[in-house]
């Protein structure tokens, strides 16, 4: 038995760390279901891990060191990873097939060709770099909730642990190299000392990371492993230099609770999203560890007993929920994700929000009861394997057949659909789909099948994206494109983000047919703005500040013959209309005093309300204006750009609603033709139908062209 005092305290089994685990749950629970909002919970749950699995595996190094073991022997990861993946697999895989299950029961079809990548990243705990690296896709960004983004916290934590397994047998086999004594090793200040350095030096470097990305590329940083490896690596740290130093009992009830305060309220003041995990995440995080240390035996005299926290995070039901925590992680976010995409909505009420956390408990407890708890049996190896194997085999069986039913149900539904499946924009005859016509000009309208196909809609892009003349999210290049007539005397600067993309494929036509260059000038989610935060973009975005600032320098060198670009916004989804914001208003004036002419757009109508894309909405066999956006709810009664219309004689503002929308609703489909591939982007297929309406409006502002 080792007599280390640091290692006999952490022995000491601390019931009120699974209350703050069960507290912590709660937290994710609640914020998710009724706030849509991150509570901090995660982080907790992160630091946690971080100070279980290092002060575990230290222990278990000292105890077992020896004359003739070696830190490989010692530590064992094969056994140490064999014990993790019975711990947490089970589980994971059961929810998953359920999730697979609920896919094909609930979400529409048009969702369903992610499945297969997001169960494999999910399963394989690298579901944090699905997302991140689908941060970057903008189209990718913009979609649904996924029922398994939640579990990019389990593969952050996952690889933690491994990460952790190969760092330490990396200082083992350093310090064997460096000649150190086999006596020395034996020590536990030395292997503290050793491991402490490598992993104070990892926590270090990995919240350098996270503050020097958080201004650079949040989305991606979010997800990112080496922004997240801090949280748990300092709760690893705890668990090797956790202070000594006695208190009196009121000085460690005021801190516990000044540390359960800043958990449970965090949430509240701190927008974690776009916070966390760089200098903010400190405040959870750091109400952890300090929760951990005040409560531990390391700060009481002799005689004293729990923290006032301590004590009621203790609490048989905090203690209950703890236990269950894991699972009830696991099976609250899909739960929630699937009834709103049944329902049709956005947010839940109070009712349906308690009855998916009832739903969730329950399938938590049975999990947990009946998958977990078996499988880490304490008894015999024989008997674990007994019950681990054909538990393990059950569950990964059910896992391989649903995903198998799913993915030969989508090559089934591919090739029964052939060709009608694919998108070709200029295939469509304008008899049988004239699409904007319809509004704009009283087209007659047939009863053919609307096109493009929902299940294939989502590529429907204008060429610039497939040829790489939009920037990305990280990328500070301006790429300039060149369509219509390249070499013509006379250019058209098409500038912006996908809102301004979306005009290409009419302006490129037109330029062809009128004789004049279409130059793009584009990035991904940017608009021309100056400093400000756009909605319902809704987190700080500086690489686009700086893009704009870049091409409006370029465009008073280029000096095209009109700038086209969007001139308006969507509010945050209030139902309070379009505006302009004040940052457009500072560009038109820069364009004004330059003599620049401008033509700006009103933008598309954004379907901000339901879950569900207008794509997948139709898919599910619902109307088109069932999954279109009341026209009040999208757009102010009046073009906002009339009341400044005076202010700007160099511009010409075009407002296309009429287009797109009747007196009361913006349909998902005009004409035949699907007007959105998402909640906001125009299909090409649709602006192709705009092609008459914009030549009609560019010959009368720029009549000297015609």
């Amino acid at each position: 038995m080792v007599t280390d005092s640091h290692v006999a305290r952490t022995d000491t089994y601390r019931s009120d760390l699974d209350g703050l685990r069960g507290l912590a749950i709660t937290l994710v629970v609640v914020f998710h279901v009724w706030f849509d909002r991150v509570s901090g919970g995660v982080d907790v749950f992160l630091t946690l891990s971080g100070y279980f699995f290092v002060a575990s595996l230290y222990k278990h190094v000292v105890a077992v060191n020896g004359p003739d073991t070696s830190w490989m022997s010692a530590i064992n990861p094969l056994t140490r990873l064999w014990r993790l993946m019975r711990r947490l697999l089970p589980a994971l895989l059961v929810v998953l097939a359920a999730i697979v299950a609920l896919t094909l029961l609930v979400l529409p079809r048009a969702r369903w060709e992610s499945l297969s990548g997001e169960v494999i990243a999910s399963a394989l705990y690298y579901q944090n770099w699905h997302l991140a690296f689908a941060s970057q896709d903008y189209a990718a960004a913009d979609s649904a909730n996924s029922p398994m983004q939640h579990l990019w916290s389990m593969s952050v934590q996952g690889q933690f642990f491994v990460g952790t397994l190969v760092a330490l047998l990396l200082v083992g086999g350093l310090l064997k190299i460096l000649g150190i004594s086999v006596a020395a090793l034996r020590k536990p200040a030395v292997i503290r000392g050793a491991l402490g350095s490598v992993l104070g030096a990892a926590a270090l470097t990995s919240f350098a990371w996270a503050v020097h990305r958080h201004g650079i590329d949040q989305p991606f940083n979010y997800y990112d492993t080496l922004a997240r490896s801090w949280e748990p690596l300092v709760g690893g740290l705890l668990a090797l230099w956790m202070p000594r130093l006695a208190m009196t009992q009121w000085l460690r009830s005021a801190l516990s609770v000044a540390a359960l305060v800043l958990i449970v309220s965090s949430g509240w003041w701190i927008a974690g999203v776009e916070e966390f995990p760089s200098t903010m995440a400190l405040v959870p995080v750091g109400a952890t560890l300090l929760l951990i240390w005040v409560g531990s035996a390391r700060t009481a005299p002799a005689g004293i007993g729990r923290s006032t926290a301590s004590t009621w995070l203790a609490h048989p039901w905090a203690v209950w929920l703890g236990s269950i925590a894991y699972a009830l992680y696991l099976w609250h976010w899909p739960l929630l994700i699937f009834y709103l995409a049944w329902r049709y909505q956005r947010d839940v009420t109070f009712v349906e929000g308690a009855a998916i956390i009832a739903v969730s408990v329950v399938l938590a407890y049975l999990t947990t009861r009946f998958v977990e708890i078996p499988l880490r049996s304490r008894r015999s190896s024989d008997h674990r394997r007994r019950r681990f194997v054909p538990t393990y085999a059950a569950t990964m069986t059910c896992l391989l057949l649903a995903a198998s039913v799913t993915a030969g149900w989508v090559v089934h539904d591919w090739r029964s659909h052939g060709q009608r499946i694919m998108v070709d924009a200029t295939a469509l005859d304008p008899e049988l789909y004239p699409g904007a016509r319809a509004f704009w000009s009283d087209a007659p309208v047939l009863l053919v099948e609307p096109q493009p196909d929902p299940l294939a809609v989502k590529d429907d892009w204008p060429i610039s994206s497939q040829q790489g003349f939009v920037s990305g999210f990280d990328d500070p290049l301006v790429r300039v494109g060149v369509y219509g007539a390249p070499g013509a005397p006379r250019t058209v600067a098409l500038v912006g983000g996908s809102h301004s993309e979306h005009w290409l494929t009419a302006l490129d036509e037109i330029g062809r047919e009128r004789g004049f260059a279409v130059n793009t000038y584009l990035k991904a989610g940017c608009p021309l703005i100056t400093t400000t935060i756009l909605a319902p973009i809704g987190s700080a975005y500086p690489e686009c500040n700086v893009w704009s600032r870049e091409v409006m320098d370029r465009l008073a060198i280029d000096r095209p013959d009109a700038v086209f670009t969007t001139s308006t916004r969507p509010t945050d989804g209030d139902g309070s209309g379009d505006y302009i914001p004040n940052d457009y208003l500072e560009i038109f004036a820069e364009f004004r005093d330059r003599g620049q002419q401008v033509i700006a757009v009103r933008d598309t109508p954004w379907v901000l309300g339901p879950t569900l894309t207008p794509p997948e909405c139709l898919a599910e066999g619902r109307s088109a204006a069932d999954c279109g956006v009341d026209r009040e709810h999208a757009l102010s009664s009046l073009d906002p750009t009339s009341a400044i219309a005076g202010d700007f004689p160099n511009m010409t503002f075009l407002d296309f609603t009429d287009a797109m929308c009747d007196d009361t609703t913006c349909p998902a489909i005009v004409g035949n033709v699907l007007v959105w591939h998402d909640f906001h982007h125009l299909t090409t297929s649709f602006v192709r139908t705009l092609v008459p309406a914009l030549d009609e409006s560019l010959r009368d502002a720029l009549t000297q062209w015609w």
